[in-house]
């Protein structure tokens, strides 16, 4: 599974009196679709941060192309772009799910550390389950 999808509509919450989604609100939609993603390929959050690993994001960008609104269903495809010895990077493209049309797109680096902020390596059979679906090799 080269990118994993998730779907799901724009809660009022997310949005604006004219109806139109914060632009915060894309970076929760980049972690939900992240969190579904590690899921689905075997690398749940939960089991990691029970073995002493936590993935916090070092650096996030983030190009807005149109709004989403109030009642949409959106999709945010997400795939590994790249892993590290100590990070992995995770892209996203954020879609109206009814016309195909893009709507943002970014990526999120996180850095694998342990429980009191030091810089760790991930564990090898980590490193392994997100190579196997990365678009670049491990480094």
């Amino acid at each position: 599974m080269r990118q994993g999808e998730s779907r799901f509509r724009v809660r009022y919450v997310e949005s604006d009196q004219m109806g139109v989604v914060h632009h915060s609100n894309y970076i929760i939609w980049f972690e939900q679709g992240r969190t579904d993603y590690m899921r689905e390929i075997g690398v749940d959050y939960a089991d990691v941060e029970r073995e002493g690993i936590f993935l916090p994001v070092a650096e996030l960008h983030i190009r807005y192309g149109a709004p989403a609104r109030y009642g949409d269903e959106v999709r945010v495809l997400t795939r590994v772009e790249r892993v590290q010895s100590r990070a992995v990077t995770f892209a996203y493209e954020v879609f109206r799910a009814d016309s195909d049309e893009l709507l943002a797109s970014g990526y999120t680096r996180l850095v694998a550390m342990d429980a009191s902020g030091v810089a760790r390596r991930l564990p090898d059979s980590i490193i392994a389950r997100f190579a196997d679906v990365a678009h670049a090799p491990a480094s």
